[in-house]
């Protein structure tokens, strides 16, 4: 076994790596960016080095970098963890010419399975079923586009050298073709260095089944079953579970035969991943083999016992696979939810900020527990425009699907986040949802399910309201305690503002800002005897609170008769109340800042919705634009995001030019 490793990776994957490494005696190297100088994967290994500047493509995608720094700390080995450099071909065969051990495959397994239309050729020449459609050479753009008009629409246009949802893009006519084809390859070149595509047609209410293969270097390898990865948006994968739903021992077996097929086509070694679409009545296809452990892999450690990380590095040590394919056994359902930083109220738009207040369930086990919880950051971390906007994956384990699912929602209900926008009440729902619960999977779930996934917004509950009014005045009180406390003299009783009258009742009055509403809520009564009104409605209400070591307040409220527990965060003037599982936000309105504003008046104009790049501008100062037209194109984490008028105008100015970097929030054109 290896004595040291360097881990060419960050984020929870590389926190995972050395948790492993720790366990069977091994010593580890991270390296870092400028952005990741006090990130957690950076603490957690006993060596860290920088190796660049924030930007992927100066740091952790510097292969030559990671060697030096790899050879000057005598590794011998080094784990790429997935994504950057992962599935590199030339730094796999770099680190064997330095004679460091890949944790991966060969490098020309990886080249064999790098490029889709190979990999299908070959695929096809081992039997494997494929999707119809066109994996060749031929880019040019008539002979693409014919051979999409030969296959029928929808079709989908698909990075050759890609994954994760990049370059991608379905077809619903002709006539869109040239201009998806075009955007597919930008974002290809942008993400893999490879604007080359394959078309395919499109499948109707398929599901993504991906096989879990493992092989070694003396001729085994076995299939670790299979992972349901059908719940997606924008073609990237939010939930996974293991087993698959409704999946019987037949077509398993059918499955992970054709997965280890695959596998043995390349010569493979190490962990892979061989993804199938599968139609409605079990017929599947071979789409992409990814040559690297997957982001969902807990999942299948979860039902296994197994230690997959563990497996990577015995296997790259030279030792053979641990167990048979008849030793192999699985128990229970397993279920993973990605915690993303994204807007799902603006497309899913990746959110960049700093974490404020971070509480994630209590993390039991890697294997065997009820509730796992892997995450690559740490409250105060900064989530960056630079990399994945992921936060944390919680892995929910349980003796049925039903009884997993419900440790899933109980998982998220206690996941609290401040300081960018998250998928977390989304995926409540999800979880929620009668679709997902029964089964019924398909790629498409999340569209076909949008208006009860992505309801528009709705007014916050009465209690909402109370909390955050229980919070202004708790805050209230801790100052009062800390000026009796600390002032020598006595505290001038006109200054305390705990509403006390002489007789009769007091009134005050908050205004909160409730999505775009305002929101009146009256409080009224004594101290200890206390009513709010709200909307004509009027509640009997008391509170008490403790504050919590991020500064959050821990509240129980009791309005109307019902007892609850929330947590809110303030800064300035918002509130986040996490309540019931649920997280609302409401900002407390002051009449004096509202006048200055509207005096100020507003600048109109179309703003960037999250940090990135220009790479294209559609029009030129003084055109006219209707509404819907795209005006630009914007690059983030990958990604590409046109900002499209919100109505007709006369372009005025254009503020950035192609290649510019820019802040979320910036004005980008202004129209007339």
């Amino acid at each position: 076994m290896f004595k040291t490793i360097l881990i060419a990776n960050r984020g929870e994957i590389a926190c995972r790596i050395a948790a492993t490494a720790r366990k069977l005696g091994i010593k580890t190297i991270a390296v870092f960016s400028d952005a990741d100088a006090q990130a957690k994967h950076v603490t957690y290994c006993d060596v860290a080095v920088r190796i660049g500047e924030s930007p992927a493509l100066q740091s952790y995608l510097k292969g030559d970098a990671i060697l030096a720094v790899a050879q000057q700390y005598g590794a011998q080995a080094i784990h790429p963890g997935y994504g950057f450099l992962s599935e590199n071909e030339g730094f796999a065969l770099a680190c064997t010419q330095a004679g460091l051990t890949f944790v991966g495959p060969p490098a020309a397994a990886i080249a064999a399975m790098g490029s889709k239309s190979a990999a299908k050729t070959l695929m096809a020449q081992a039997g494997v079923p494929l999707v119809p459609g066109y994996h060749g050479e031929n880019q040019e753009i008539a002979f693409l586009r014919q051979q999409a008009d030969a296959l029928g629409y929808p079709v989908l246009i698909k990075a050759s050298a890609g994954g994760g949802g990049k370059g991608m893009r379905v077809v619903e006519s002709s006539q869109d073709f040239e201009a998806a084809l075009a955007s597919c390859q930008r974002e290809a070149r942008a993400s893999f260095g490879d604007g080359r595509v394959l078309i395919e047609r499109y499948l109707q209410k398929p599901r993504h089944i991906e096989i879990q293969v493992f092989a070694d270097t003396h001729g085994n390898c076995v299939y670790v079953f299979e992972r349901d990865c059908s719940v997606q948006r924008r073609h990237q994968k939010v939930i996974e579970e293991a087993p698959a739903p409704n999946m019987d021992p037949k077509m398993r077996r059918a499955m992970g035969e054709a997965a280890v097929a695959a596998a043995k086509a390349v010569a493979y070694v190490g962990a892979g991943t061989v993804e199938f679409i599968v139609e409605p009545d079990g017929r599947f296809y071979f789409m992409e083999m990814n040559t690297r452990l997957q982001v969902e892999h807990p999942v299948t450690e979860m039902i296994t016992g197994l230690d997959l990380v563990e497996w990577q590095l015995r296997v790259a040590a030279g030792e053979p696979l641990p167990l048979s394919q008849e030793q192999l056994q699985f128990s229970g359902h397993a279920i993973e939810a990605r915690i993303y930083a994204e807007n799902t109220e603006n497309g899913f738009l990746p959110s960049v900020g700093r974490l404020r207040h971070l509480q994630l369930p209590e993390h039991v086990a890697f294997m065997n527990g009820d509730v796992r919880v892997d995450s690559g950051v740490r409250c105060g971390d900064d989530i960056s425009p630079f990399y994945d906007p992921m936060i944390a994956k919680l892995v929910a384990w349980g003796a049925t699907r039903e009884q997993a699912l419900a440790r899933m929602q109980q998982a998220l209900a206690e996941t609290q986040i401040v300081g960018v926008h998250t998928n977390v009440n989304f995926l409540s729902r999800l979880i929620a949802d009668a679709s997902f619960a029964l089964a019924d999977l398909d790629t498409g779930l999340i569209e076909r399910r949008r208006e009860k996934l992505l309801p528009p917004p709705t007014p916050s509950a009465d209690h909402v309201l109370g909390c955050a009014v229980a919070a202004v005045l708790f805050e209230e009180s801790l100052e009062r305690a800390c000026q009796t406390q600390y002032q020598q003299t006595t505290v001038d009783p006109w200054s305390i503002q705990d509403g006390w009258r002489l007789n009769g009742t007091y009134r005050r009055r908050f205004v909160w800002l409730d999505g775009q509403t305002p929101r009146q809520v009256d409080l009224l009564g004594r101290v200890g005897d206390q009513r709010l009104e709200i909307d004509a409605r009027s509640h009997d209400f008391c509170w008490s609170g403790q504050r919590l070591t991020s500064g959050a307040y821990l509240l129980e409220l009791r309005l109307g008769g019902v007892r609850r527990t929330a947590t809110v965060q303030r800064q300035g003037e918002r509130f986040d109340v996490f309540v019931e599982g649920m997280h609302m936000m409401l900002c407390l309105q002051d009449p004096l800042k509202q006048a200055l504003h509207k005096e100020a008046g507003q600048t109109g104009g179309l703003t960037a919705p999250m940090p990135g790049k220009i790479i294209a501008v559609h029009v030129i100062v003084g055109q006219t634009v209707r509404q819907g037209d795209a005006l630009l194109v914007m690059e983030a984490m990958k990604m590409e995001h046109a900002v499209i008028a919100p109505v007709d105008g006369v372009v005025k100015e254009i503020f950035y030019g192609v290649g510019e970097q820019v802040s979320e929030g910036v004005a980008l054109i202004g129209l007339t």
